[in-house]
């Protein structure tokens, strides 16, 4: 354990006063309006519109997503993850990030005006309408049409599953096909996206139970025939692939920074723990090999944090490339499994409890090297 009590310093030279301070605003605020509720939202598997307000009006919205301002964020997406809440962590980074990040790379004024203030306010919750079950890292059986209509602009139909917030959703960040593609030449050939409101006619919701993540409010949802106006074409139509390719390094970099906080949050309760825990009248620590278990784990948190912050200085200069996000994504998300693979362990019996926090990290954990692009995947981009 660190000489403060638990928390890990970092010097970097990403980071000034100016964070540090910020680092202590958002733990603060994040104490308070998420700690107290934890338990509740991922028992009833959402986080409640009060929830989003209370998150809202503390200001946790509204960091940059671009520039040198981006640093702000890793600070902020780091504490969240801290939290040791995963469900909670993912439900706040695809509303406020990731999905978002769409509105803000490709929208129009109009439509920026129209969704993202009722985001920072908490008011709209955004999620991620993009995989299916027989297109997720691979989206080339993608099966949602939004097909022309003269009056509407176009009538959306398709089935998108593992959905982020999606029964507490305003709108949904859409991936559909606007045009056939007979070319065979590329699976998103033909591809768009668009923003579909959740309270237009035809839009149906339905929980996904999830081994873990759960106040992240996963769902399928049903698109029938739902009239989509003209205007809630994200860009330029047919140009989805390029969209994706853009905005998932971004989801990347989210996602590993995410992890990082997460791993943090469990090294520090493991390390407590076999300070504490007696075996044979001596602290769990006395064995050489959980001392070394740890300090392993412990020094690869550290590489990967301060890989973290080199990623997020890249995106704030417009200089974040796919390996650089799918690297930091493949390491932290596999090094917060292997933490909590190790924090149960040395639980024992008591980690293995459904209620306990252990087994719950160890489940959240899993989930990580999937969403956003699976470990292996990642790997392929990083050997290109």
């Amino acid at each position: 354990m660190s000489p403060d009590g638990g928390e890990r310093l970092v010097q970097s030279p990403y980071l000034t006063a100016e964070h540090r301070d910020l680092r202590s605003r958002v733990r603060a605020a994040l104490e308070k309006l998420v700690l107290p509720d934890a338990d509740r939202w991922e028992a009833q598997r959402h986080i409640p519109p009060e929830g989003w307000r209370a998150l809202a009006g503390a200001g946790l919205f509204e960091f940059d997503h671009s520039g040198s301002g981006f640093l702000h964020s890793a600070v902020f997406l780091e504490e969240l993850g801290r939290t040791g809440y995963a469900g909670i962590r993912a439900a706040v980074g695809v509303h406020a990030y990731m999905a978002a990040s769409y509105l803000a790379l490709f929208g129009t004024p109009d439509q920026q005006s129209a969704y993202l203030p009722a985001v920072h306010r908490g008011e709209r919750v955004a999620a991620l309408a993009i995989s299916e079950r027989d297109a997720g890292s691979d989206l080339r059986s993608l099966r949602t049409r939004a097909v022309p209509d003269e009056d509407q602009g176009y009538r959306v139909t398709g089935t998108k599953c593992h959905v982020a917030n999606g029964s507490q959703a305003g709108f949904f960040v859409t991936l559909a096909r606007t045009r056939p593609d007979r070319s065979g030449a590329d699976g998103l050939t033909g591809a768009s996206l668009l923003v579909v409101d959740a309270d237009l006619p035809g839009v149906t919701r339905t929980a996904e139970p999830m081994l873990g993540w759960h106040a992240a409010d996963i769902c399928q949802v049903d698109f029938e025939d739902v009239p989509v106006p003209a205007n809630r074409l994200l860009g330029r139509p047919e140009r989805a692939l390029l969209q994706l390719m853009r905005a998932l390094d971004f989801e990347r970099l989210v996602a590993g920074l995410l992890a990082v906080g997460g791993t943090i949050h469990c090294l520090d309760l493991l390390d407590a723990f076999v300070r504490e825990h007696q075996v044979k009248g001596a602290p769990l620590s006395a064995n050489q090999a959980v001392r070394h278990r740890i300090a392993e784990l412990s020094s690869d948190l550290d590489l990967v944090r301060h890989y973290g912050y080199h990623a997020a200085w890249l995106h704030g200069q417009g200089l974040l490339d796919t390996r650089t996000a799918s690297v930091l994504k493949l390491r932290a998300t596999e090094l917060a499994v292997a933490a909590a693979q190790a924090c149960v362990q040395y639980h024992g019996a008591r980690g293995y409890l459904e209620n306990a926090t252990a087994a719950r990290l160890h489940r959240d954990a899993l989930a990580g090297t999937i969403a956003g692009g699976p470990s292996e995947l990642l790997r392929d981009l990083i050997f290109e």
